[in-house]
C-alpha cells in the first residue's frame, strides 16, 4: 500500500506542476485519459504476450485478432495506440496528435468505448514538453498482473479523481462524492444482489463501492444490475472510463434526470446517490403536474425534494435508498417542503436519519445528511426480497436518528475523513436497529444518549415532523464525579477569588510602573 501512496502522490505531483495554465476541470481529462490508455495497453501487451507464444489454450492464436481479446475481457489496443510506441515517440512535437489518433482507433476497436475516451491532447494550450515528461512518469508504473494491476489502476484513479475534485473547489462536487461517504452508504444499504441506480452518477463512485462492497463479501459484480445517468456529458465519459477500468458492466445514460428519464421503467432495488444541494435551475416549472410528485409538488427554488420523490418513485416495491443532501432539508419548510416530508413520514418511507461531520466534502462547507429510505419496512416477504443476514423487523412506527457530527478525523487543514472505525460504528448501529433479534425486538440495538435514538412516529409528530437527529437523541451523559454540589461550589468560589486577588497585583504593578516613567491613571 505505501507503494501505491508514492506512486499516487509522485504522479500528482508531477501531474499539478506540468498543469501550466489549464484549468484542473480540463486536465484531469489528460492526466485520466493517459492513465487509463496505460493500464489497457498494459493488459494488453501482457495477453499479446500469451497469445503471441502460443501455449497451452492459447495454442494456434492470432496475436493481433480482436476477438482473442474480447474473450478475455480485455481491449483490443491498435499498434500505434500501445504505450511503448507513445513512450518511444514521447519527446516529438506530434505526440498530442498522436495520442488524440491512438484514443480514436481504440475506440473504433472497442464498441463499449465509444464516444468515451478523450481526444483533446493536440490542443494548443497543453505544452508538449510537459506532455511527453507525464509520459516518462506514467510509463514508471506497472499495471499487468491481472486483478493486482486492475486495483491498483483503480486506486491511482479514484486518487486522481479526489484531488481533482479538491483542486476544482466547488464544481469538483459535480463527479466526486468522497469515499468515506460512499462507502457508508453501501455498508449501510449492503448492495448484495439486484438492480441499482444512480440518477446522479457523476464519476461512478457509488457503482465502484458497491462492487468492493460484493467482493469484500464473496459474492460476484455479476449479481448486480447497474443503472445510472448524469447531466455533465465529459463526466460521463469519467464514469464510463471509471468503471471500463474495473470491468463493470453498466448502463450509464447521458441527460438529465429530471426532464428525460432514460430508465423510465426501472425499478431498483437499491438507489445510492448524491444529488447536488439546493439546486434551483432544476427546470421544475416544466414538470407542476409530474406523476413523480406523489407526495406534493416540490418547490420551484429547491430540488432537493424533487430528488426525493424521484428516487422514491424509482424503488422497487422492497427497495431501499440511500441519498446524501443538505441538512436543511430535515426541517426546511420552504414552499411545499414540510408538507412533503410529512407525507413522506407518514407514509412510513423514512427508515433512518444520519447527521455527517463538517469538512467531508471538497465542494461546499455546507452540512450534510443522510436519507435511508425504504418502501417494505413491515418486515414481511414480498416475494423479491433480497438476501439479508438476518430478518428485517417491522418498524414502520420506527425512525432511526444517529448523530455523526463529532465523528471523523481531519487529514489537512480543510478535510475531515469518516474512519473504517467511524463506518462500521454507524452501519452496525442501523443493522442492529433493522433486524430481528429476540422476541422480534431489534437485535441487540440500543439506544446512546448523544449519539443514536430509535424514535416512534409519535415523537416525530410531536417533534412537527423535523428530522434532524439531534432534536432526537439529546445529549451524552455527563460523567458522575460524586463531588457534593456544597464542596464542588466552596473549591469554584476559592479559585475565582484567587484569580481576583491575581488581577489586583498584575494591575497594581503596572500602575507602579506607569507611574514610574512619568504616566498615572
Amino acid at each position: 500500500m505505501s507503494d501505491i501512496r508514492e506512486i499516487e502522490k509522485t504522479l500528482w505531483a508531477a501531474a499539478d506542476k506540468l498543469r501550466s495554465n489549464m484549468d484542473a476541470a480540463e486536465y484531469k481529462h489528460v492526466v485520466l485519459g493517459l492513465i487509463f490508455l496505460k493500464y489497457i495497453s498494459d493488459a494488453f501487451a501482457e495477453l499479446h504476450q500469451k497469445l503471441h507464444e502460443g501455449q497451452g489454450e492459447y495454442e494456434g492464436a492470432n496475436p493481433e485478432d480482436p476477438d482473442e481479446y474480447l474473450a478475455e475481457n480485455v481491449f483490443y489496443v491498435p499498434e500505434k495506440a500501445r504505450w511503448s510506441f507513445l513512450r518511444d515517440n514521447a519527446k516529438q512535437p506530434s505526440i498530442g496528435i498522436l495520442i488524440d489518433q491512438a484514443m480514436d482507433s481504440i475506440e473504433k476497436t472497442n464498441d463499449s468505448l465509444k464516444g468515451v475516451l478523450p481526444k483533446n491532447y493536440a490542443d494548443p494550450d497543453l505544452d508538449k514538453q510537459r506532455l511527453g515528461e507525464l509520459i516518462d512518469l506514467i510509463s514508471k508504473i506497472g499495471f499487468g498482473g491481472g486483478y493486482e494491476g486492475k486495483d491498483i489502476l483503480g486506486q491511482v484513479y479514484e486518487y486522481f479523481l479526489g484531488m481533482f475534485a479538491d483542486a476544482e473547489g466547488k464544481n469538483g462536487g459535480q463527479f466526486y462524492t468522497p469515499q468515506s461517504i460512499v462507502k457508508l452508504l453501501v455498508e449501510m444499504l449492503e448492495p448484495y444482489k439486484g438492480r441499482i441506480y444512480d440518477g446522479c452518477c457523476g464519476s461512478g463512485g457509488m457503482f465502484v463501492q458497491s462492487e468492493k462492497f460484493i467482493e469484500s463479501h464473496q459474492g460476484k459484480i455479476d449479481d448486480l444490475s447497474i443503472y445510472g445517468q448524469e447531466s455533465n456529458p465529459t463526466t460521463v465519459k469519467l464514469a464510463k472510463m471509471n468503471l471500463a477500468i474495473r470491468g463493470i458492466d453498466a448502463n450509464i445514460q447521458f441527460g438529465d434526470t429530471f426532464t428525460n428519464d432514460l430508465h423510465p421503467d426501472l425499478k431498483a432495488d437499491y438507489i445510492i446517490a448524491n444529488p447536488p444541494f439546493n439546486i434551483s435551475d432544476w427546470k421544475g416549472e416544466q414538470l407542476r403536474d409530474d406523476v413523480r410528485w406523489k407526495y406534493g409538488v416540490p418547490p420551484l427554488g429547491n430540488a432537493n425534494y424533487a430528488w426525493l420523490q424521484h428516487f422514491i418513485h424509482k424503488l422497487s416495491p422492497t427497495g431501499t435508498a440511500g441519498i446524501v443532501l443538505a441538512n436543511g432539508s430535515m426541517n426546511s419548510n420552504t414552499g411545499s417542503e414540510g408538507e412533503i416530508r410529512k407525507n413522506m413520514i407518514e407514509a412510513r418511507l423514512v427508515d433512518c436519519m444520519v447527521t455527517l461531520p463538517a469538512n467531508l466534502f471538497y465542494n461546499t462547507t455546507i452540512a450534510a445528511s443522510l436519507w435511508f429510505l425504504a418502501k417494505n419496512r413491515t418486515g414481511e416477504s414480498k416475494g423479491n426480497d433480497l438476501p439479508s443476514a438476518l430478518p428485517f423487523r417491522n418498524r414502520e412506527n420506527d425512525i432511526l436518528f444517529i448523530d455523526a457530527r463529532k465523528m471523523g478525523k481531519m487529514i489537512n487543514r480543510r478535510n475531515r475523513v469518516l474512519e473504517q472505525a467511524d463506518i462500521d460504528l454507524i452501519s452496525s448501529t442501523y443493522h442492529k436497529w433493522r433486524t430481528v433479534g429476540a422476541g422480534l425486538s431489534p437485535a441487540q440495538y440500543q439506544d446512546i444518549a448523544g449519539f443514536c435514538k430509535s424514535a416512534s412516529l409519535e415523537e416525530v409528530r410531536q417533534n412537527n415532523y423535523v428530522l434532524m437527529p439531534g432534536r432526537y437523541v439529546g445529549t451524552e451523559d455527563e460523567q458522575a464525579d460524586d463531588v457534593p454540589f456544597d464542596e464542588k461550589m466552596q473549591s469554584l468560589t476559592a479559585k475565582l477569588a484567587e484569580q481576583f486577588a491575581k488581577d489586583n497585583a498584575l494591575e497594581n504593578t503596572i500602575r507602579e510602573n506607569l507611574k514610574g516613567i512619568g504616566y498615572e491613571f
